[in-house]
């Protein structure tokens, strides 16, 4: 089993910049991958950005690139997104999540998730 926990969202407004945090515990040797995904009210959970926990490898979505990114720190077991500049449409529950594989963009591989945290950008 392994427990993330996220933090660092908070109330921002357009253009601004947000860190989010998800501390890792457990059984945090069999980490692949970890991830971001966010779920605006209404609509799916969209993957946002992942990264390879050892090789340090990232991918992100196509909304976010350029303005967002995300990092980890292997000692911390803590995984990182960096947010800037951002956009009243990046509003959203944000999630962090790992998986034991590689980097995946399906919130279905991903066995473990946190419990959200809140991101609302105001214009």
């Amino acid at each position: 089993q392994v427990q993330l926990v996220e933090s660092g969202g908070g109330l921002v407004q357009a253009g601004g910049s947000l860190r989010l945090s998800c501390a890792a515990s457990g059984r945090t040797f069999s980490i692949g991958a970890m991830a971001w995904f966010r779920q605006a009210p209404g609509k799916e959970r969209d993957f946002v950005a992942t990264i390879l926990w050892r090789g340090g490898n990232t991918y992100y979505a196509d909304s976010v690139k350029g303005r967002f990114t995300i990092s980890r720190d292997n000692a911390k077991n803590t995984v990182y997104l960096q947010m800037n500049s951002l956009k009243p449409e990046d509003t959203a529950v944000y999630y962090c999540a790992s998986r034991g594989g590689g980097i995946a963009t399906l919130s279905y591989a991903y066995g473990y998730w946190g419990q959200g945290t809140q991101v609302t950008v105001s214009s």
